[in-house]
């Protein structure tokens, strides 16, 4: 399993300015919601979470906010080949929207494309450096690949964003030991 971009991808993800919003979002909002999002009890998270995902959800386009519903929904049925041609045909025509290439990347993980699904994280971060999902499967990738520092250190980056994740706190004490070694 070799892929191209991992050091470029977690160069992007070492990039942590603020977020660089695609078309219709709303950039003050979601710098808010952000940082609403790093002091927020779970409850609150939740709820920040959905709306934070809801503004990098909006294109600006009924066209590619259709073609974004239609590889979701492709997705949620597993369906991933029609997911990817549906989030390819969203990512050639809206290049600058970053949940279009958020959702190229889950397509192809499921497809265990991982090669790909790197550099579409890579796309992601470098239009949205905030973006907890793109980090946390950037995480799930090094993972996989045995790369337990840059794992490590992406799903800490989600935590500083999103602090109430349960699966990348797990993931982070499975990796403590591999990263930290054991003290004497």
């Amino acid at each position: 399993m070799k892929f191209k971009s991992h050091v470029t991808a977690f160069a992007v993800l070492a990039c942590f300015s603020l977020p660089q919003p695609g078309f219709a979002q709303d950039a003050d909002r979601t710098a808010a919601l952000l940082a609403d999002l790093a002091q927020a009890d779970e409850a609150d998270a939740r709820r920040l979470e959905k709306e934070i995902r809801l503004e990098w959800s909006k294109s600006g386009s009924a066209a590619m906010d259709l073609l974004l519903k239609r590889g979701r929904d492709a997705l949620e049925v597993n369906k991933v080949e029609a997911a990817i041609e549906h989030f390819t045909a969203l990512t050639d025509h809206a290049p600058d929207f970053a949940e279009g290439w958020h959702g190229l990347a889950q397509a192809y993980f499921h497809a265990d494309m991982y090669g790909p699904t790197a550099d579409a994280l890579e796309r992601t971060l470098a239009l949205n450096p905030h973006h907890f999902g793109a980090m946390r499967g950037l995480g799930a990738i090094f993972e996989a690949l045995d790369k337990p520092a840059l794992a490590y250190d992406a799903y800490s980056r989600v935590l500083e964003l999103r602090p109430h994740d349960p699966d990348v706190t797990e993931a982070l004490d499975r990796l403590d030991l591999a990263v930290k070694g054991t003290t004497l």
